[in-house]
């Protein structure tokens, strides 16, 4: 797949103003810094029914505070004209994160949305996770949304600095998001069609990855 890369500034700004507020940071923890110079987020592969080739793009945030992914083609769905495996769509990517020697990073928070419309008796539900290449896959945390739901929709997953994984010093590896989003008709009636969307046809932005930075040690 060719690599896209693009740049963004006020997007992120947008999404802040709907997003859960970022984790403070009590006087323990490190102080947040991010790194001097350019980030830049190369899609590398990507593989799943909910991204066709050419549908997922990546931006980075030009104070390097986050990056974002945003679809175009990611809906799964049941009920009236729905296939029978309509009702799963799926998402990973292999991301590629060039960083400035001498630092590295961890996710310290991801917020997804999309718009759903949900029958009464109706559910849907977006999962996703992340790891490095190499690493054991984290965690898979479930987001549920019940019907009757006709709305935006929007979830967030935040990780405690404690508990944050940080990429390798000194190595390049990929990041590898994978999410998710299921519909089931529940006690709906089969001819009802519900559905749940995490692409972008309105041009806002679907899902931002936060970074949290630190210095790699010396040596």
């Amino acid at each position: 797949m060719p690599i896209r890369r693009m740049a963004i500034g006020a997007a992120v700004a947008v999404l802040s103003a709907v997003a859960v507020p970022a984790q403070a940071h009590t006087p323990a923890d490190p102080p947040y810094i991010p790194p001097p110079g350019r980030i830049t987020v190369d899609v590398v592969g990507a593989n799943g029914s909910g991204c066709p080739q050419g549908t997922a793009t990546v931006a980075t945030a030009s104070d390097n505070t986050a990056f974002t992914v945003t679809y175009s083609n990611y809906l799964a769905q049941t009920g009236a004209g729905s296939g029978g495996t309509d009702f799963r769509k799926n998402c990973q990517l292999a991301l590629r994160i060039h960083v400035p020697q001498g630092f590295t990073y961890a996710i310290a928070r991801a917020d997804y949305r999309g718009f759903a419309h949900l029958q009464r008796g109706a559910y849907g539900q977006e999962r996703a996770n992340y790891y490095f290449q190499g690493n054991a896959q984290t965690a898979r945390t479930t987001h549920q949304f019940n019907g009757p739901f006709s709305d935006n929709w929007q979830a967030s997953d935040q990780t405690e600095y404690a508990d944050l994984v940080w990429a390798p010093c000194g190595e390049e590896r990929n990041l590898n998001v994978n999410t998710e989003l299921r519909v089931y008709g529940g006690t709906s009636s089969p001819q009802a069609l519900s559905f749940m969307s995490m692409d972008s046809t309105d041009g806002s932005v679907s899902t931002v990855y936060h970074f949290e930075w630190k210095e790699c040690p010396v040596g």
